[in-house]
């Protein structure tokens, strides 16, 4: 078997069906902080659950791991929180570049980043992403990602919240889902609606959609449904930044009520598992699938 080009993206497949496509080099502007991206993420049915660079936020970029604020450096993309300013353009976007895989295999890989901005590297990053399928209507893709300080001083990570900007505490791993002609559901074990689960911090939170008609008509189904868990203490600790009504969007914030300090050599490890699955679940049925994909 020929083995893949170096910088060909790598498609992740679940029971022999590709559910994801790694883009490891894509083309883009600064201004977007060019970063490596999961996208088009699918069901095993087929319904794609990500978008790419959409017209209201143009830099996000199906999922992966972006964060506004590294040391004053933005590598979310788009325009800067600034305190008492409000959303700036600046000239300060840094960019992910791919360095090497350590494991590439079809259902999964561990990846070597740089973090460079104004020709600095400032973090070192370790990617592994697996795939598992877990029944025959859904599968979990898990994320995890080390942060290294590589720099010979400390350093922080920030948002928008800790600049000043309540609410808005984005920045680390980041969904941004597929739109459809009504916002999706939001909901966790114990709660339900964007006002009541954005901010706040729970084992696993739900975001479920149903597909417009036209969709269906494709052959998209009759919905879909993203489970994200935490799968560490450290993680579950961080408070779940969402977005329905606006655009549909989850992330884990790594900064919330104050900045992430990382000391030389110093890293930061997060872990998101996030069950992929046909249809609307309810309450019972996610708390079931994240129990089979995280063990809780």
């Amino acid at each position: 078997m020929t083995a893949p080009a170096p910088d060909s993206p790598v498609v992740l497949r679940v029971a022999g069906r590709p559910v994801a496509r790694y883009v490891i080099r894509p083309e883009l502007p600064a201004r977007l902080s060019p970063r490596p991206y999961l996208h088009p993420v699918t069901t095993l049915a087929g319904t794609a659950v990500t978008e790419l660079s959409p017209a209201d936020h143009t830099h996000h970029l199906g999922v992966g791991v972006a964060v506004p604020d590294v040391e004053g450096h933005n590598f979310w993309g788009g325009r800067t929180y600034v305190r008492d300013r409000g959303p700036t353009e600046l000239d300060d976007h840094g960019a992910q570049w791919h360095g090497s895989f350590q494991l590439r295999d079809p259902d999964g890989f561990v990846e070597e980043l740089r973090w460079v901005a104004s020709g600095t590297e400032l973090l070192r990053e370790r990617r592994t992403v697996a795939a598992t399928e877990l029944t025959s209507t859904a599968w979990a893709l898990d994320f995890t990602f080390s942060l290294t300080n590589v720099t010979s001083g400390p350093l922080s990570i920030g948002s928008p919240a800790t600049n000043g900007r309540p609410g808005a505490a984005y920045g680390g791993f980041f969904w941004r889902a597929r739109k459809e002609d009504t916002p999706p559901e939001v909901f966790t074990a114990d709660t339900e609606g964007e006002a009541a689960v954005h901010g706040s911090r729970a084992d696993w939170l739900a975001l479920s959609g149903r597909c417009a008609p036209r969709a269906a008509a494709a052959g998209s189904g009759g919905g879909w449904t993203l489970v994200f868990a935490g799968a560490t203490e450290a993680t579950r600790r961080d408070p779940w930044f969402v977005r329905a009504a606006e655009y549909p969007g989850v992330g884990s914030s790594l900064a919330c009520a104050e900045r992430l300090p990382i000391p030389p050599g110093g890293t930061a490890v997060r872990r998101i598992v996030t069950v992929v699955a046909d249809g609307r679940l309810n309450r019972g049925e996610a708390a079931a699938l994240v129990r089979k994909a995280v063990g809780q």
